[in-house]
């Protein structure tokens, strides 16, 4: 592959990753309670990249596009998925106050942001049509091969990566510099809201 379909490989990656999508509200949401489960929730968002980038290299997203059916159930369950986040955001609401240090709390573990980085990519079926559709465009013909197309997954989560650790920290410089636990509740639930909206806007597209 030439230098030039890679860098503009990167940069249309770019630009799918600044446009808000559920991966950004999440990430937004774990980084406003600390910037070590943001990068964790960004992390599990780049893994999940590289499970679609997998996906199509082994045809599994080609028969998604086939399969009606298969492509109806792993959209219910990244609808129901994304409706569940956002409803244990509300929920969670007030761990914004106790992560705080000067509050005396204790920082969460990031384990539960990187699993829900994950099955929030892995279970939008919209990203593995993305690499079915778009990886093609900028495969050479002589070239076609698993670790082509891993490749180019690795750079998609690179640039995910990447910009996802800069929302977080915003969200987090954010945080510090309000710091008013009003405020960030407020931010949180409604990051939350809005996970919980796109879930609720996926299962109404199934219908």
């Amino acid at each position: 592959m030439t230098v030039t379909a890679l860098l503009g490989f990167a940069g249309l990656c770019l630009l799918l990753a600044i446009t808000p999508g559920p991966d950004t509200f999440l990430v937004l949401r774990y980084g406003l309670v600390s910037v070590s489960s943001g990068v964790a929730s960004a992390a599990g968002s780049a893994l999940g990249s590289l499970f679609w980038a997998a996906a199509v290299a082994l045809g599994l997203s080609a028969f998604l596009q086939t399969s009606a059916s298969a492509f109806f159930v792993v959209k219910v369950a990244g609808g129901l998925y994304l409706l569940y986040l956002g409803l244990i955001g509300f929920r969670q609401s007030q761990a914004l106050v106790s992560a705080d240090p000067d509050l005396g709390g204790v920082p969460p573990k990031t384990g539960p942001a990187l699993r829900a980085g994950l099955f929030s990519c892995v279970l939008n079926p919209k990203v593995g049509l993305f690499f079915l559709a778009v990886v093609p465009q900028f495969l050479p013909a002589d070239a076609v091969g698993f670790g082509t197309i891993m490749t180019l997954g690795l750079i998609d989560g690179v640039v995910a990566f990447g910009w996802l650790v800069l929302v977080t920290v915003a969200a987090s410089k954010a945080v510090l510099w309000l710091r008013r636990p009003k405020v960030t509740r407020l931010l949180d639930r409604t990051s939350s809201a809005i996970l919980a909206l796109l879930g609720i806007g996926t299962l109404a597209t199934t219908v």
